[in-house]
């Protein structure tokens, strides 16, 4: 197999040295090369800057990214841990950039079961703006406030990752299994939950009674 690059209004194949990148700028397309993206990557460099101590609480989470475990180099175990420890202590993070694949990342160093991780964030920009969307807006009863808050009070407890489990990989090896042995493997029907009614609040009593009920 193999992909063609075919131009949409002609069928014609384009090849290779005739596709060029570039921007959309009011209208008009400026063409870019190699040396134009070069220009505008960061300085390479394998260090980690920091350049202020935050406090982990003043971080949104919808600023994060993946998050990367660090591993002191060697004669580097000292400032590692003493940095680690300290990070514990304070219950602070470190805001830092390094370059990873031409591109400036930036981050927080922040302790983690007794290690240092680089936490990848997204830049402001990054996240689209709540007044963008339309929301309609709804007057909030009282009465389905208390009750909501009481659900949620009742269905609360410690939180535990170990609980939620990603059984996609098995699953999709027991299918594979199954195919090898030459079986039939159904595929399970998307179930649709109707809504019968509207009414919050009688949503909300039903799950209040079932909860009870389970207890």
């Amino acid at each position: 197999m193999r992909y063609k690059r075919v131009n949409e209004k002609t069928g014609k194949e384009v090849e290779w040295a005739n596709i060029v990148k570039g921007y959309d700028y009011d209208g008009k397309y400026i063409v870019l090369d190699e040396k134009d993206f070069e220009k505008a990557s960061p300085e390479k460099s394998k260090i980690l800057s920091i350049d202020s101590f935050v406090k982990e609480e003043e971080i949104d989470s919808v600023y994060f990214e993946t998050p990367y475990f660090l591993e002191p180099q060697k004669n580097g175990e000292a400032p590692y841990n003493l940095l680690a420890e300290a990070l514990k202590k304070t219950k602070m993070a470190g805001i830092g950039t390094f370059v990873m694949r031409n591109k400036e990342v930036l981050g927080i160093l922040r302790h983690y079961e007794n290690m240092i991780i680089f936490q990848r964030m997204r830049y402001e920009e990054e996240i689209r703006k709540t007044s963008d969307l339309s929301i309609p807006k709804r007057t909030v009863k009282p009465a389905e406030l208390k009750m909501a808050v009481t659900l949620i009070e009742q269905l609360s407890e410690k939180f535990d990752i170990s609980a939620y489990k990603d059984t996609y990989s098995e699953k999709l090896m027991k299918v594979i299994e199954a195919k090898a042995k030459g079986k039939k493997v159904s595929t399970p029907k998307l179930r649709v939950a109707h809504i019968k009614t509207k009414d919050l609040m009688e949503q909300l009593k039903a799950s209040l009674s079932s909860k009870k009920k389970a207890s």
